[in-house]
């Protein structure tokens, strides 16, 4: 398990993230927070779909992101705030199933960037739907909270 460098950051993280009105509106919660890895769950809804009824892929994104983004966020000084600075989302099975589970977890954590990965799962399976590689950057400004 990755060492913290601000033993506030689970608290934080968990803060931060009920602060997303994204989050909320899209249903997600935190299924797990350990250091370097954040597991949340998304619920199915049919007003989240696409034109063939499978989960949206920008919703599925939202979700990867924030997983992977707060993972990355375990990991950083108490100073810093987490933004993402670019993603790649690979989509390899429709969207169906009825709960969905999202796990980013940190690949390499520096002190301004964090290279991530997200894997999404439907409905309690071993089978991945769809990865997002992500890296994250350590903002240093105190005008970001709001």
């Amino acid at each position: 398990m990755p060492d913290l460098r601000n033993p506030d950051a689970l608290t934080r993280m968990r803060a931060d993230f009920d602060r997303q009105g994204i989050m909320a509106t899209l249903g997600v919660t935190v299924a797990e927070v350990v250091p370097g890895r954040v597991t949340l769950t998304l619920p199915f809804r049919p007003d989240l779909t696409q034109h063939h009824g499978f989960l949206h892929a920008g919703v599925l994104t939202t979700a990867m992101d924030s997983a992977a983004g707060f993972a990355a966020f375990t990991l950083m000084d108490a100073d810093a705030e987490v933004l993402t600075a670019e993603f790649k989302a690979s989509f390899l099975a429709p969207a169906r199933g009825q709960t969905f589970r999202i796990v980013g977890d940190v690949l390499r954590s520096g002190r301004t960037l964090t290279f991530t990965e997200a894997r999404a799962y439907a409905d309690d399976t071993d089978t991945v739907i769809a990865t997002l590689s992500a890296t994250m950057m350590a903002v240093r400004n105190p005008g970001l909270r709001g």
